[in-house]
């Protein structure tokens, strides 16, 4: 059985691999291998209790995937946030490109294309309804997925206004 700091060591790394190759559900199978094996070292250093040590590993468990999904959202934010940016001084009809790099390395880069489809209200309240794209591969194997959002002007700053609309690309994990 490993010790405690052994086994969160060995938790700090799993976690590492899987991010630097960007891939989530590997990165999603890793949080769950390695808090389970950091869980079994606490629960072995702590208790020899069967009972206890479930019920620590459960909750080194649900707090290593509380940790990756508050990951994912601040990960997916930046990517709406570079999206809307990209968005914000387009006139309607003008496509433009976005590209987001994650500063954790837990999904890859990405990048497309945004066009403003329609302007919304106007003085202080003025958003626009966008569609983009996310483009996957390179040179002629590139693949789209497109997204409809809206965005809206806050301040001098662009941001993203809509949740259902993005649901099939960021699922529930939005900020």
């Amino acid at each position: 059985m490993p010790t405690p700091a052994r086994a969160l060591a060995l938790l700090a790394l799993l976690l590492a691999a899987p991010a630097l190759g960007g891939c989530g559900s590997l990165l999603t199978e890793g949080t769950a291998d390695a808090a389970g094996l950091a869980g079994a070292g606490i629960a072995g250093a702590v208790t020899k209790n069967a009972a206890v040590g479930t019920g620590i590993g459960l909750g080194v468990t649900a707090l290593a995937n509380a940790g990756l999904m508050y990951a994912e959202r601040r990960v997916h934010a930046a990517q709406q946030d570079r999206i809307a940016e990209a968005a914000g001084p387009l006139p309607e009809g003008t496509v433009g490109r976005w590209h987001s790099s994650p500063t954790v390395p837990i999904e890859a880069d990405e990048q497309g294309e945004v066009v403003v489809s329609r302007v919304i209200g106007g003085g202080t309240f003025f958003c626009k309804e966008i569609v983009f794209s996310v483009d996957s591969g390179s040179g002629a194997k590139v693949e789209r997925a497109f997204y409809t959002a809206t965005v809206c002007r806050d301040g001098t700053r662009w941001r993203w206004a809509t949740a259902e609309p993005a649901t099939s690309r960021w699922g529930a994990l939005q900020e």
